[in-house]
């Protein structure tokens, strides 16, 4: 039962985001073998101002151990 949480610089359009849960759902029900009924993704907005705080340190720097792709920026 994949779930995908995706965390974005809030201003993206609701059609923006269906299609980037699409593209993840076909990504992830590829790649671990399931079947679309069992992904689920979520889109979160952040502020740009937020953003080292909400997400870079706690979800990047703080989970670098099950971190699969480092992002090419340091906020910091």
């Amino acid at each position: 039962m994949p779930h995908v949480i995706v965390k974005l610089h809030a201003g993206r359009s609701e059609q923006q985001k269906s299609k980037i849960a699409e593209e993840i759902t076909r990504a992830v029900m590829a790649s671990a073998n399931c079947s679309e009924s069992s992904v689920s993704v979520v889109i979160e907005d952040v502020e740009p101002k937020d953003w080292a705080e909400k997400v870079y340190r706690p979800d990047i720097l703080g989970q670098s151990d099950k971190l699969y792709k480092k992002p090419g920026y340091d906020p910091l």
